[in-house]
């Protein structure tokens, strides 16, 4: 009945490729055994259980009745016995009442001890079934539902505990398609997901480029797993700096803030742990060579490095690099419940007024966010005053995934 080296290499495969082990996948055959059994001889509400011996692919069948008493379940009469007989496979017992007695798969305790000694209530009786090897076609199609079925809840369960454990680190995959302004990315046993508003502005990839990205979430869900990959979220980058600098991952350097404006400009704040490294140059490498290669995962992305100081003046000073500042006044402290932590007056020179503020208000603007400071920069010789507050950042001049036309959609996905 059974051709054995072919359901052997189809377990071997299934096991290699999607994880799923040779114990599930014999488990879901024999319950696939057992539905068609039933289907084809079984009566109703019977149960069926189906044992599938893979080296000499005997199949065995037996029904299970459950020791019960009056007790458990409720007895009914002629009249409401032939009732159920001609109702759907269906038992919806009413609220409040025993299940009612089917002499398919319930065995009364006193019947029970006359074949098995010592048998109590809750036990499971085995009896053993006619051997059956010929299934019609509506059993077979049966059977192949519930494999089909066992096979992606292995599925589900394999991959939640691959991908359960990586959620908030990097992985790699390939490029799958591009669909409504969401990116499918193949990680080899399932596909995530990366939405529009979690890409970087402006990148293009093409159907089978490698990609890395930051698992940002693995959500269970009727559906399957979802996996859902950022590559614009500020973790993101921390983690990209972790796979560069050793100090990083063993403590020694810490990133305290991060504010981004992903495909534009970063600005990120570090602190030592131990007085003998320097954090700025941790980060930044011998010759530029860790933050160079992070800028080049990130499309040339500018990145600020500084230190982080507990001092608000040195810390608001530092941030708005790379511009020269003369004077940082503390002008009133956040309240404790503040998202804001309080205004800061910064002064600089007429000359430098416009490297403080930056292209679209962005260097003073990520200052503010890097810091949490609310922040005016104020020039010296003029006395004007720019603002800057804690907010999210300017949106870049981008089509939202509305605005694409389906033509220039498939255009980039051939490219």
């Amino acid at each position: 009945m059974f051709d054995l080296k072919v359901i052997n290499s189809v377990l071997d495969q299934m096991e290699e490729e999607r994880g799923i082990g040779r114990e599930k996948m014999l488990d879901a055959i024999e319950q696939s055994l057992a539905t068609a059994y039933k289907k084809e001889y079984g009566k109703r509400g019977q149960i069926v259980r189906a044992s599938f011996d893979i080296n000499t692919g005997d199949t065995s069948f037996e029904q299970v009745k459950t020791v019960v008493d009056e007790s458990l379940v409720r007895m009914e009469d002629d009249e409401d016995i032939e009732e159920v007989e001609n109702a759907p496979e269906v038992e919806e017992e009413e609220e409040g009442k025993l299940p009612r007695f089917d002499a398919e798969k319930h065995i009364m305790l006193e019947n029970a001890k006359l074949i098995k000694q010592g048998a109590e209530l809750g036990d499971e009786l085995v009896f053993p079934l006619e051997p059956k090897d010929d299934f019609g076609r509506i059993a077979a199609q049966t059977a192949k539902q519930v494999i089909i079925q066992k096979i992606r809840e292995a599925e589900k369960e394999s991959a939640l505990k691959e991908f359960g454990q990586k959620a908030g680190d990097i992985v790699v995959g390939h490029v799958q398609r591009f669909e409504r302004g969401n990116l499918y990315v193949d990680l080899g046993r399932v596909t995530a997901i990366m939405p529009y508003d979690e890409q970087i502005p402006g990148e293009r990839f093409k159907t089978g480029d490698r990609i890395r990205a930051m698992l940002k979430a693995v959500e269970e869900t009727p559906r399957g797993i979802f996996l859902k990959l950022s590559r614009s979220s500020a973790d993101f980058l921390k983690k990209l700096f972790e796979v560069e600098a050793p100090e990083l991952q063993n403590g020694a350097v810490e990133v305290k803030a991060i504010a981004r404006e992903a495909g534009s400009r970063s600005k990120i704040a570090v602190y030592a742990t131990d007085s003998h490294i320097d954090p700025v140059g941790s980060l930044v490498g011998q010759r530029g060579v860790r933050v160079s290669t992070v800028m080049s995962e990130l499309g040339g992305e500018k990145i600020d490095i500084i230190e982080w100081s507990e001092a608000p003046e040195d810390f608001i000073e530092d941030a708005l690099s790379p511009a020269q500042v003369l004077d940082v006044k503390i002008e009133e402290e956040g309240g404790e419940n503040d998202d804001i932590k309080g205004h800061a007056t910064v002064e600089v020179a007429e000359d430098q007024q416009s490297l403080a503020i930056g292209r679209g208000g962005q260097n003073v603007r990520l200052a503010a966010k890097l810091t949490g400071w609310k922040i005016d920069i104020l020039s010296a010789q003029t006395g004007e005053s720019e603002e800057a507050e804690v907010s999210e950042p300017t949106p870049e001049a981008v089509k939202t995934p509305e605005e694409v036309p389906a033509e220039e959609t498939a255009e980039e996905t051939k490219e």
